[in-house]
């Protein structure tokens, strides 16, 4: 490493400052055990600019029946509803759990209503008790890779489209999540939580292209857990390929990479379903209980 560097301000001014501690937000602390993200300083900067230091702390950031439209009451000043979305947007590099409440309220800033700005306050009620949360990622004897896909089917009430989320563990540590809405109208939930997985596998091939160039050997075959038995099957049997051939065909590149054994897909029950916190709003203990596995913890 020290060579490198040498070699390196050969060519470029630069200057060596040791190990990473705090950068464009982003802080970082050491342990025993690994090393800890959090972005405390950007959240507390967040609240400060919405005047929301002194609210009342919510267990969750949405609740459970929150549910967004383009009706009602327009907000009085869409800059700070967008100003505040963009903050929140980048908060999420540490803050996975908030992930599907930042999407929903997204869509909305070209004409931001009142609700929408209520959801907003509701996220950052929700920060003013977490402030200290963020990523932890421990030491790991071995890079397996895990991917957990789902998708919550025709959520959206104006539109009808899916919401969908995937998160992806490396050795046990999470490296890689999205919480989105699909682009196009799913007709059963099998099509959704199959157009998910191929969005995860598309993720989980990068992933492992990039540990690939790193030199970083991973032996296991990677495993994809999906909470729908159908989709499950339309990965590995090509006689139910007959009955979606309205999916288009580009989707169709999970089986093949299942047939040629460099994915496995398995199924597991929506209670063990860790990405189903990116695709729905949940209860406290639901939510709290997921939060945990994504390994979103306090300050050590």
């Amino acid at each position: 490493m020290r060579h490198f560097i040498t070699r390196l301000n050969k060519e470029f001014s630069i200057s060596d400052l040791g190990k990473l501690n705090y950068f464009l937000g982003l802080e970082v602390s050491y342990h025993d055990s690994g090393l800890f993200l959090c972005q405390s300083k950007y959240a507390y900067d967040i609240l400060a600019r919405a005047k929301l230091l002194d609210v009342k702390p919510v267990s969750t950031p949405l609740s459970t029946s929150a549910y967004f439209t383009t009706q009602g009451s327009p907000y009085s000043d869409p800059t700070i509803y967008r100003s505040l979305v963009g903050a929140l947007q980048y908060l999420t590099i540490t803050r996975p759990d908030i992930s599907y409440a930042v999407n929903q309220v997204s869509q909305f800033l070209h004409a931001p209503m009142q609700d929408h700005f209520q959801a907003v306050k509701r996220i950052l009620r929700y920060i003013k008790g977490t402030i200290s949360f963020g990523l932890s990622f421990l030491h790991s004897p071995s890079p397996n890779i895990l991917g957990y896909s789902d998708a919550d089917w025709a959520r959206c009430i104006e539109t009808r489209r899916s919401t969908y989320g995937y998160s992806i563990f490396l050795g046990g540590n999470l490296v890689s999540w999205s919480a989105k809405k699909q682009p196009m109208v799913s007709r059963s939930s099998c099509e959704s939580e199959y157009r998910a997985l191929a969005d995860t596998v598309a993720e989980l091939t990068w992933l492992q292209d990039l540990l690939r160039e790193l030199r970083v050997p991973v032996k296991t075959v990677p495993t994809l857990w999906c909470d729908n038995l159908g989709a499950t099957y339309l990965s590995a049997n090509p006689v139910f390929h007959a009955r979606t051939k309205h999916v288009e065909v580009d989707f169709h590149f999970v089986r093949e990479r299942v047939a040629q054994q460099k994915l496995s897909v398995q199924f597991i029950t929506t209670d063990d379903q860790i990405a189903d916190i990116f695709t729905k709003p949940l209860s406290s203990p639901r939510f709290l209980q997921l939060r945990s596995k994504l390994q979103v913890v306090t300050r050590p």
